[in-house]
């Protein structure tokens, strides 16, 4: 194994045990499942079935239903039997947070439980306690004394369990000694599976989640190379970003989270959350494992030979992020956030009105142009020079024999090819971009040494870009190559799509973007679509969701939200909001779309939107303001941990959510 996957320059499943779900069997090789989790009343028996049936037409294999009390886990028997008679035969699943009395009554109802480790012992109060050794080891013990009888019920009745770790909600114990952390979370799920494995139970499935990508891909290549260490096996993979939010942000995160860890082969279940109905999760989760799942029907695509790598030769950690050092060319490397390129060399002629999509308005009475903070830094042309002053700081990049032809070589830079840069005869003396083609042949290390008369040209910026199937996989094989060779120009990542629809683009672009991103790899991004045909609005339950309109708009977009989920560069609001579920103390959809609407102009700020206390003050652990259920038509406020309003009624909270954004100097007029 390669530190924590079967093989870092191809795609290879990472092997785990076997384990069974009623029926359906996970893990070791089998094809990757797709789950979900029902948003209504667990008590309302037929809303709860009417919507799991929707949920498995859909294409779910495993449905989660909360039990957050005895009385609720007691209706899961009711519920299973009526989807049994309905004829579904699809494993259930028990979601547990607070309450191992519900969780012992499930495990003996349905294929599955969950349980949460920070919750479903310890108790939170966000308190720094140091714990001696043996004052820790008797917390553990009293975790055994807690947890076995669960694990017996579970062995007993051939019940799975995942044990489902939530960077948010990690014990003060935990937090104590191990702090807010990756690491953490690993250890919090550990300290539950060694006790399973003492009872000899090993029908176990484990999570990582966290609402930020970075953290949730960390934590389970952390876990994995644990758990092969301590064990010397690896147990299946439950993969979600929690809190994703909705629309393109919510299935951006998740694709960026998910698709990163898919791509190294890791992953046998997933669940893509998003403040939707559960049913529109399942098309962005078949969208996800259909690129991994044997059969599937893919793009063409080039089967270059991507060479391996030696041993301790990655040049980066992948437990941590650190930036990949480059020296700054224009705007471009250095400390500087990565830049947006947008490629509109497709279209014929282009105009002053084709910069909207890309970020700029022109007023021609008062002729300015207004520069939103989703504006491009660059556009690609190809062969065109525009007969128009360029708005603000915008650059263009062509192809050489148009560059040569600009009158202003101060916002035009010339693109070549591979090593034709070396010979070429014109070079800009400020900005030069080279295309590297990532081992799309059976191109060798060899036919890349050109790449070292580069080192020192502080005016070249490389564009690395793959057609091969594991297109990821070769780009970071390159960018080792970069490193172990001490090359420290900057790096735009170049990533085309030929998938149909506005899903597919989505996580296309996501996945193999977001995965070199999360690991500090690139100083910029260009996206662009290979088909010829309009893309696909997706429909589901005769819905349209994500509708686009312009192509270049939805990639331009789709660039800062990507940049944004990964963290590398901020350039509007975030929204941190549950996918809603049985405990839910309000409409979720309803106040999310009420809350972004008066708040989606706050660059920078995270705000925290959760339906109740399991997915309040802890699973927000990212946000700077949360809006938190509290009870029936109640909303409790927070700043960060800290609880600012109680029992604030909801048909005045988000204003007084603006109140205290104006209070905390994070409010500005729109």
């Amino acid at each position: 194994m390669e530190l924590y996957s079967e093989s870092l320059t191809g795609y290879k499943r990472l092997i785990t045990k076997e384990v069974r779900i009623g029926d359906l069997q996970l893990g070791n090789g089998h094809p990757i499942r797709i789950q979900t989790m029902t948003t209504t009343d667990t008590m309302d028996i037929a809303g709860t079935v009417a919507q799991s049936i929707r949920c498995i037409e859909a294409g779910a294999e495993l449905v989660r239903i909360t039990a957050p009390s005895k009385k609720e886990a007691e209706q899961l028997l009711l519920i299973k039997e009526e989807l049994r008679r309905q004829g579904y035969s699809t494993p259930l699943v028990a979601d547990i947070h607070f309450t191992p009395n519900a969780a012992e009554i499930a495990a003996r109802i349905v294929e599955k439980v969950r349980v949460n480790p920070g919750n479903y012992v310890d108790k939170k109060k966000f308190e720094q306690i140091d714990y001696t050794d043996a004052e820790y080891a008797e917390e553990i013990e009293r975790i055994h004394d807690r947890f076995t009888p669960l694990v017996k019920i579970c062995k007993e009745y051939g019940t799975a369990m995942r044990i489902g770790t939530n960077h948010g909600s990690l014990s003060d114990r935990i937090m104590s000694r191990y702090g807010d952390t990756p690491i953490g979370m690993v250890e919090s799920a550990m300290e539950f599976l060694r006790i399973s494995r003492d009872e000899n139970y090993h029908n176990i499935v484990l999570s990582m989640k966290s609402s930020n990508p970075q953290v949730m891909v960390q934590a389970y290549r952390l876990l994995i190379q644990t758990m092969e260490s301590e064990f010397g096996e690896i147990y299946p993979l439950h993969l979600g970003v929690t809190e994703a939010g909705d629309g393109e942000d919510g299935r951006i995160k998740s694709a960026i989270g998910i698709g990163t860890l898919l791509e190294d082969g890791i992953g046998d279940t997933i669940r893509v959350s998003l403040t939707e109905d559960p049913e529109f999760e399942i098309p962005v989760c078949r969208d996800l494992v259909k690129r991994y799942n044997s059969g599937s029907e893919l793009p063409p695509a080039t089967k270059g030979r991507v060479p391996g790598i030696g041993s301790g030769s990655l040049g980066y950690n992948p437990f941590e992020y650190k930036r990949r050092e480059s020296f700054a060319v224009d705007i471009i490397g250095g400390k500087q956030v990565p830049v947006v390129v947008a490629d509109l060399s497709g279209i014929e002629q282009i105009q002053p009105s084709d910069l909207v999509s890309i970020g700029y308005t022109y007023d021609s009475v008062t002729d300015k142009w207004t520069i939103s903070d989703a504006a491009a830094d660059f556009v690609f042309t190809g062969h065109q020079l525009l007969d128009f002053a360029l708005p603000g700081s915008l650059k263009v990049i062509c192809y050489p024999a148009t560059w040569n032809e600009a009158a202003d070589k101060t916002k035009y830079f010339p693109i070549y090819q591979d090593s034709g840069y070396v010979s070429a005869e014109w070079k800009s003396e400020i900005l030069n971009f080279v295309m590297v083609d990532c081992f799309n042949d059976e191109s060798s290390l060899n036919d890349f040494t050109w790449l070292d008369e580069l080192a020192s040209d502080k005016t070249v910026v490389l564009c690395l870009s793959s057609t091969n199937r594991n297109a990821m996989q070769s780009v970071r094989r390159m960018m080792m190559e970069l490193l172990q060779r001490r090359i420290q120009n900057p790096v735009i990542l170049i990533t085309d799509s030929k998938w149909s629809t506005v899903d597919e683009h989505l996580i296309h672009f996501a996945t193999e973007t977001g995965a070199l991103l999360l690991e500090g790899l690139g100083d910029g991004i260009c996206l662009g679509i290979s088909s010829k045909q309009p893309m696909a609005n997706v429909q589901v339950s005769g819905r349209t969701y994500l509708p686009v309109s312009n192509v270049y708009q939805f990639m331009n977009n789709t660039a800062f939200s990507i940049l944004q989920a990964t963290r590398t560069r901020i350039s509007k609001t975030e929204y941190i909001s549950c996918p809603s579920c049985g405990r839910t103390l309000f409409d979720l959809q309803e106040t999310t779309a009420k809350i972004r609407a008066v708040t989606n102009h706050l660059k920078g700020v995270k705000i925290a939107i959760m339906g109740c206390i399991v997915n309040g003050p802890g699973e927000m652990a990212d946000a700077d303001f949360g809006y938190v259920g509290s009870g029936p038509g109640k909303i409790t406020l927070y700043k960060g941990k800290e609880v600012v309003k109680r029992s604030v009624s909801s048909e005045v909270a988000v204003d007084e959510l603006i109140l205290l954004l104006k209070e905390n100097d994070a409010w500005v007029e729109p």
